[in-house]
């Protein structure tokens, strides 16, 4: 009796081991972080601050048909930085985090190039990737008016006050 009662209390177990790992195996985290240009220029300067209360939205879509198939919002901490929980596999869908709203009304204008306010993400374990964290490229709002120091940042990296390398 004691014999059956072990057996079963381990396969028990062992179920219960196997369906947590297999629950967990389609489970994401998409990580990124929001920044002011405040140059306009379009990358990261030291000029440039890291934005709380930033909102950005994960959306999923089939490559066919382009149905939506994940849609989940987030708001930057004080770093700058948010997380989105993603479930499911998505290796048939084209998925991307664009910017959606800024919580600094001087810093709050999206660029119109499609690539600056948005970045793609690979959520599926048929990548190569191992680690379920996703890391997504910064994006950034533009400050309405340029910094004046600008000029002297841009300078020192080799760029005009365009952001043209020189």
């Amino acid at each position: 009796m004691a014999k059956s009662i072990i057996l079963f209390v381990s396969a028990l177990s062992l179920f219960s081991l196997l369906n947590v790992a297999y629950s967990q195996k389609d489970r994401f985290l998409v990580e990124g972080k929001v920044y002011c240009d405040a140059c306009r220029v379009q990358f990261f300067t030291k000029a440039s601050k890291f934005l709380e209360g930033a909102t950005v939205k994960l959306v999923c879509k089939e490559i066919e048909g382009g149905s939506v198939t994940l849609s989940k919002e987030a708001v930057t901490d004080k770093t700058g930085s948010y997380s989105i929980e993603a479930d499911g596999d998505h290796e048939e869908d084209l998925c991307e985090v664009t910017l959606v709203k800024s919580n600094d009304p001087d810093c709050s204008e999206i660029s119109l190039e499609k690539y600056e306010h948005m970045a793609r993400v690979s959520i599926t374990n048929n990548s190569g990737i191992t680690n379920p964290v996703r890391h997504a490229n910064p994006l950034a709002f533009m400050k309405k008016e340029k910094l004046p120091e600008c000029k002297e940042v841009l300078r020192e990296l080799g760029f005009d006050e365009e952001g043209i390398l020189v």
